[in-house]
């Protein structure tokens, strides 16, 4: 296993996709060539 899991600036992205609130899912894929920002958060009103 290698020692260090961080992507690297430039590495591309793994597949992602997620569902998304009011229906569907949210599919990396689908914004090839377009900046995308993935933020993720603990869940809301928790500490951290």
């Amino acid at each position: 296993m290698p020692e260090n899991l961080l992507p690297a600036v430039g590495d591309t992205a793994p597949a992602i996709a997620a569902p998304v609130t009011g229906g569907g899912t949210f599919e990396l894929s689908a914004h090839a060539g377009e900046w995308v920002v993935i933020y993720f958060y603990p869940r809301a009103n928790t500490p951290g």
